[in-house]
């Protein structure tokens, strides 16, 4: 870490410390420590703690955003890979979330405030996932893309609270059981027509 620019390691030593205890319990001061710099030297890089706190998400956001790039690069016009591809990028991330717990889900508890800056950027980064999750369901031809997104949505969001808390076994094998189920159900028109009595 002692190599890395000022800024990187402060973010470096922000991110490990803010998943590992939690955005309230770590001062300035510890972050300063852990990255051998100075509270000075942070508030140079950073005008305050929940500054640092938002462009600790910012990070963290752009890792998710970058996992939808990657399988729309991987699999062009392919949307159905493109959906299981990020299921994918879900399940293999579920183990680390097993140790320290999914860092939006983590900071949404801790910052109520819904004008904190680290919560803004947490909300509009979820929109921003939706959005792109609605696409890739209307471009794979399903009628309602909206409720498959969200479906699919609560079964990635689940999953990740689930592996936290320990509750469910195999959680990556049976969250991409789930999404390919709701994405084949949604891909059917015939099924989608059927009455609801059965």
């Amino acid at each position: 870490m002692a190599k890395l620019p000022p800024r990187e390691r402060i973010l470096d030593a922000a991110e490990e410390l803010f998943q590992s205890e939690g955005i309230r319990r770590v001062g300035v001061q510890a972050i300063a420590e852990k990255a051998a710099t100075t509270k000075m030297a942070i508030y140079r890089h950073f005008e305050t703690k929940d500054a640092l706190v938002a462009e600790w998400m910012r990070i963290v956001a752009a890792d998710y955003q970058a996992a939808f790039d990657r399988v729309q690069t991987e699999y062009p016009g392919r949307p159905r890979e493109q959906i299981m591809g990020l299921a994918r990028f879900i399940a293999e991330g579920l183990p680390a979330i097993s140790h320290r717990g999914c860092p939006f889900i983590n900071s949404l508890a801790e910052l109520p405030d819904r004008s904190h800056p680290a919560r803004q950027v947490i909300e509009k980064h979820k929109a921003d996932q939706t959005r792109r999750l609605v696409g890739m369901c209307a471009e794979a031809g399903m009628p309602d893309p909206e409720q498959a997104a969200a479906e699919i949505t609560f079964v990635l969001e689940g999953a990740q609270v689930s592996t936290q808390n320990g509750s469910i076994d195999q959680a990556g094998d049976r969250l991409m059981r789930i999404v390919e189920g709701i994405v084949d159900r949604h891909r059917s028109p015939l099924g989608a027509s059927l009455p609801s009595d059965g």
